[in-house]
């Protein structure tokens, strides 16, 4: 943490500063205080006969420290909140630039709901900590031994009182905290568990609709809550019983100070000043106690949010980057050398010894029966996974040496998912190209056969598109995020399953425009449909995670029963649409 206050040390110098500046004119009042009474109404030192001119002077110096001292605690205030609130704006950048690194695993172990959490609610945690620690801890040790001082300096006796009560006072706090400390930890897993729900049953709220499971789902996030209660609950009790246990302690101390006081005046060791005086260091003391406690438990909730923070930004992303830069003679050429993968934590295999070799400006298709590894093949491609066995090659460089946006700068992917963002439609578009120039965005939208349909909405290339993409339809998603992967105009073309929102004459004729369009581009296309794949230059099928044939159309038909088993079953439609 010390790395990121280091850059706003100045900053909170000057806000302690104004910290000190405050609590001193604080722990000066109760003196003045006595001396209007003693001096200015009772006359203490002049025969009993009062002085006003004292009770105005000392009254106007004691106005004078109020605004003065409300003035340093105002510019304390302002310094802090620039020291962390700058602070978490550093943290909260950093947080998000490392997980932008995480590999697929990573995100997946940590969960996204966790994830939002740290970089939200914790590190507003660790900023309330930053806060306190540099308001608080002056403040309440200023007010603490100041207090003390200041009774000692008023009557010894009335001092001795205080430091008698105080090891009663520290052994209270501490059990209350000891007792709290581990439920913070839980308290925020708890709260990543809650958005975890939150994220899931938003984004997937048709599916929840259209299988009636809205109960299911109130009762699931209702269990999660509680559980969030229970704990918050807990904590709170802990310091319900420690708040009214320090007061009981402190309102002895000051019930003794009366009756010490009251034999000091009728012995002439005291007077009544002195006595309110030290009623004022002790009720300054008390509500140093108390900010104390909310102080300790401040920073015991920071720093738990703090170590999960810290979790994420000592994390190595699991995918190491190469330092080759991606310049080489070949162009669009994928070779896949005796491949295995598995993914992490399992020892089953996905892929077992795939060898393939897809020659630049090749189009290749996949197909098999769900499951059998084809978009687990596509991952491997642009290093989202790495292999467990054997080499992923494009342009005749293993993906791991490459440098990772070197690499995926010469791959552009189109998912069966497709991912949308709150932008317009050309920005979205725009995502493949940076600062793509209109022309490209319109050119990349006809050849995925979306130029109509954009230009039939309200604005165009400029209407917006709703959150997740909710406000167009399946295939018109797909289509964009098409034209998003063509306006790359990059080396390598992957399509996983992404047309298959798409009727077979929209996907004959985006095909038949991307080869026109894009002849030099190796295209890799997974897919079900034998529509989508009979115009291959090949057809790989893969059959438990091994390829169990390869060939043109033609020939897998002559030779692969399983290619001619999916082609009788989907023979209809085919013959239908040519």
């Amino acid at each position: 943490m010390w790395s990121y206050i280091r850059k706003y040390l100045h900053v909170a110098v000057i806000a302690a500063a104004f910290m000190v500046g405050e609590v001193l004119m604080d722990l000066i009042q109760p003196g003045l205080m006595s001396r209007i009474v003693d001096d200015g109404v009772l006359g203490a030192n002049s025969g009993g006969i009062g002085n006003l001119d004292i009770v105005r002077s000392v009254g106007l110096q004691m106005i004078v420290l109020v605004l003065f001292g409300g003035l340093c605690g105002s510019l304390n205030n302002v310094f802090v909140h620039i020291a962390s609130q700058n602070v978490g704006n550093e943290m909260r950048k950093d947080c998000f630039r490392r997980i932008m690194t995480f590999s697929f695993p990573q995100v997946g172990q940590v969960g996204t709901g966790s994830l939002v959490t740290r970089v939200t609610n914790d590190i507003t945690q660790v900023q309330n900590f930053i806060s306190l620690f540099i308001r608080g801890m002056i403040r309440t040790s200023m007010l603490m031994f100041g207090s003390i001082y200041f009774m000692f300096r008023l009557n010894q006796r009335f001092g001795l009182v205080v430091i008698c009560a105080f090891p009663f006072i520290v052994g209270v706090l501490a059990v209350c905290l000891y007792l709290a400390n581990p439920l913070f930890t839980r308290l925020q897993a708890e709260l990543d568990r809650i958005n975890a729900i939150m994220q899931e049953d938003v984004s997937g709220i048709r599916i929840i609709k259209a299988c009636v499971r809205e109960v299911y789902e109130k009762l699931r996030f209702g269990k999660a809550n509680d559980a969030l209660i229970k704990t918050q609950l807990h904590v709170l009790t802990i310091f319900a019983f420690m708040n009214p246990a320090v007061n009981v302690l402190m309102y002895v101390v000051v019930a003794v100070i009366l009756m010490l006081g009251s034999y000091e005046v009728g012995m002439g060791g005291a007077t009544p000043g002195q006595i309110m005086a030290a009623i004022t260091y002790t009720t300054q003391l008390l509500n140093g106690i108390l900010m104390l406690v909310m102080l300790f438990q401040g920073i015991s909730r920071g720093y738990a949010s703090w170590k999960r923070v810290r979790e994420i930004l000592v994390s190595e992303p699991q995918l190491k980057n190469g330092g080759f830069d991606g310049r080489t003679a070949i162009r669009g050429r994928i070779e896949l050398r005796d491949v295995s993968f598995a993914y992490p934590g399992s020892r089953q295999e996905i892929l077992s010894h795939v060898s393939l070799t897809i020659e630049p400006g090749e189009t290749v298709a996949i197909m098999g029966a769900t499951g059998c590894g084809k978009s687990t093949l596509m991952n491997l491609i642009p290093r989202f996974y790495d292999v467990t066995g054997g080499a992923v090659l494009v342009d005749g460089v293993d993906v791991r040496e490459y440098d990772l946006k070197a690499l995926r700068g010469k791959i552009a992917v189109a998912l069966q998912k497709s991912e949308l963002f709150s932008v317009s439609i050309a920005d979205n578009i725009a995502w493949g190209k940076e600062d793509a120039p209109r022309g490209d965005i319109e050119r990349a939208a006809g050849i995925a056969q979306a130029d109509e349909f954009i230009r039939s909405t309200p604005e165009g290339y400029d209407t917006m598109v709703a959150q997740r993409g909710t406000s167009l339809s399946g295939g018109q998603k797909q289509r964009i995020s098409i034209a998003r992967a063509v306006v790359k105009d990059a080396e390598i073309l992957i399509f996983d399953d992404s047309t298959s929102a798409l009727d077979l004459k929209t996907e004959a004729d985006l095909y038949a425009a991307l080869k026109a369009e894009n002849p030099q581009s190796t295209k890799l296309i997974i897919a079900q449909r034998i529509a989508s794949v009979r115009r291959a230059d090949r057809i790989v099928v893969l059959e438990g995670g091994c390829i169990a044939a390869c060939g043109t159309h033609d020939e897998l038909m002559a030779s692969c029963g399983a290619y001619r088993d999916i082609y009788d079953s989907q023979m209809g439609e085919e013959e239908q649409h040519g």
